[in-house]
């Protein structure tokens, strides 16, 4: 098992990371005699890893809101509203350069004292810009700070738009 020692607490790094982009342009027939073939939509696919250092802005109640900045395959900023618990749930936005992305996920923590780590999974509902139509599902990981109540996120996925 990773040990997350003097690691500042991180949850929600959203967009996924590192990796791949395939891109289709197939013609496609439109089944009509002597009409023109109409290009298919080009869909992109990344498969990424990212991290993100978020910390705390303000809270409600286990309800926290946290901003940073997010590494790797999708650079940005971070937002994130995450509700800290058993289990931890929330949502993020990513800004890149091209556009925003956005989501939800949820993950279990483990241990106890200053330093929690987590395990779960994200997934992307949509987003703007080149990432209007963005959707997928990646994993998370990371560490909680008790103290400070910094997250620290690391996320592993397919994102498609």
């Amino acid at each position: 098992m990773r040990k997350w020692t003097g690691v500042t607490r991180v949850f929600w790094v959203c967009a996924l990371c590192a990796g791949l982009l395939a891109c289709s342009g197939v013609p496609v027939d439109t089944g009509a005699m002597g009409s023109t073939p109409k290009r298919a939509h080009a869909a992109h696919s990344l498969t990424a890893t990212d991290s993100a250092h978020l910390r705390y802005v303000s809270a409600s109640g286990s309800l926290l809101f946290e901003q940073g900045k997010a590494t790797g395959t999708l650079p940005g900023s971070m937002r994130a509203h995450v509700d800290v618990g058993a289990v931890m749930s929330g949502s993020f936005t990513i800004y890149t350069s091209s556009g925003s992305i956005r989501g939800h996920g949820s993950a279990a923590v483990h241990g106890s004292g200053t330093y929690e780590s987590f395990a779960g999974s994200l997934v992307v509902t949509g987003g703007s810009g080149r990432f209007a139509k963005a959707h997928g599902r990646a994993r998370l990981y990371g560490t909680f700070n008790r103290n400070t109540y910094a997250l620290v996120v690391q996320t592993v996925g397919t994102l498609r738009y």
